[in-house]
């Protein structure tokens, strides 16, 4: 446990540094802006294409370790879906809020951080595969959900060229795309762009860490989702139980993987949901306590999991 504690606890206190900097010494939106910009557009995408591009390429191939998990995901957003339709009385919009709420692991600021302090180099490519199907799963599921109780007339060309655009413009996905090019042609950058990537990649997990706090200071704690210990049940026990179910039947993944996904999955709902409900305009305050509530609530989860992981008491395979 001291070992679980040397690895989990710095994380979650960079986290809560940023909170309580965004708390009390008033930092404005545009010194977020700029972190965030920081983050999104040159730490994390350098994190990505470094490990990525040094990747034996018959890794980055794996598709029955993105259909387990990819699968894992969707069955969770299916349940968090069905429960919002009967919490609001079969409103859609709202409902498909919830079903993000319950399955959209926070895989971009906390997920690759934590991942390779946990697990080394070797939880790169899983945690890259991770987050680019999640995302697509995502950013396909929220504006088909949402246009369709909206009733907002948007058409399916529409809704693809929407999720398209926000797919292959990610920074996060446009990085790791360049790196599987680079390991498929087996290039190195120039040693001053590689030392430029270098020092931006070692940014990047405290740089995400500190300014989720930040961004999680700034969300208002109002409205509390009345289904909120369902949801998070569904996020921070059932999607990585699920995950790792589905990885024990698609079978036969190192060790590594196997942990690395089920970690990612007992993350806390990602920031992303309060942004993605802001931009519809559904379901925003209760976006904001629950990813909140969440996050608080996932340094006993997920320090549980890694627990779990370390002592050898979760089996990386269900069905040997």
């Amino acid at each position: 446990m001291d070992g679980i504690a040397t690895l989990a606890l710095p994380f979650f206190a960079l986290m809560f540094l940023g909170f309580g900097a965004g708390k009390w010494l008033r930092i404005p939106d545009q010194g977020l802006a700029g972190l965030q910009v920081f983050i999104l557009y040159f730490a994390l995408p350098a994190l990505f294409f470094r490990l990525i591009s040094n990747t034996p390429i018959e890794q980055l191939g794996e598709w029955r370790f993105i259909l387990a998990t990819t699968s894992a995901t969707l069955i969770v957003f299916a349940l968090g879906f069905i429960v919002g339709m009967i919490v609001t009385r079969r409103n859609v919009a709202e409902a498909t809020m919830q079903g993000l709420a319950a399955s959209y692991a926070n895989n971009g600021h906390m997920g690759p951080g934590l991942a390779l302090a946990a697990f080394g180099p070797a939880a790169a490519v899983p945690t890259a595969l991770v987050f680019c199907f999640d995302n697509l799963l995502m950013f396909t599921l929220a504006p088909v959900g949402v246009s369709i109780g909206k009733r907002d007339g948007a058409g399916p060309v529409r809704i693809a060229l929407l999720v398209l655009r926000r797919v292959f413009t990610h920074p996060f996905i446009i990085a790791t795309l360049l790196g599987v090019v680079a390991a498929v042609l087996h290039f190195r950058p120039p040693e001053p762009i590689d030392h430029l990537l270098e020092l931006l990649s070692n940014a990047a997990a405290p740089c995400a860490l500190f300014t989720l706090g930040i961004v999680l200071a700034k969300q208002p704690l109002k409205r509390l989702p009345v289904d909120l210990p369902i949801l998070m049940f569904l996020k921070l026990v059932g999607h990585p139980l699920l995950t790792w179910v589905m990885l024990s039947l698609f079978g036969n993944f190192e060790p590594v993987w196997v942990y690395t996904a089920v970690l990612i999955a007992s993350l806390p709902m990602a920031t992303n949901v309060f942004v993605i409900a802001q931009q519809y305009g559904v379901w925003v305050n209760r976006a904001s306590s629950a990813v909140l509530i969440s996050t608080v609530v996932a340094v006993f989860s997920v320090t549980g999991v890694l627990a779990l992981i370390g002592s050898g008491a979760l089996p990386v395979d269900l069905f040997p």
